[in-house]
């Protein structure tokens, strides 16, 4: 008779609940968004634009999801040259960008 076992393992969320970067990585990532903050290029939309802070969508290939890509949805305040991550999904489990996040993300700012 065989015995046949199931390991459950833990969803990403939980077992993400702490992350770091790199310092290599970290320094290149800022110096990128720093230089070119809404991005360059066919891969970066602006979706949002205010006086007081832009909404970029980023998309991202990823051969390991087989050339299909993420999303990166984030604001950059130019006043202050901040970027605050807004969200981050995978364009094969959901179409487009969440609209209640980025609503609830504008209401701190006066208009």
């Amino acid at each position: 008779m065989s015995t046949f076992f199931t390991v459950r393992k833990r969803p990403p969320s939980e077992s993400m609940k702490n992350f770091n970067l790199s310092p290599k990585f970290e320094k290149k990532f800022k110096a990128i968004l720093l230089t070119h903050p809404a991005g360059i290029g066919t891969n970066f939309t602006i979706i949002h634009s205010e006086e007081t802070c832009k909404i970029v969508k980023a998309r991202m290939a990823c051969r390991s999801l087989r050339d299909r890509s993420l999303r990166l949805i984030y604001a950059y305040l130019e006043e202050n040259d901040e970027f605050y991550f807004i969200e981050l999904y995978f364009k094969g489990e959901q179409m487009n960008e969440t609209r209640a996040l980025i609503k609830e993300f504008l209401k701190q700012f006066p208009k």
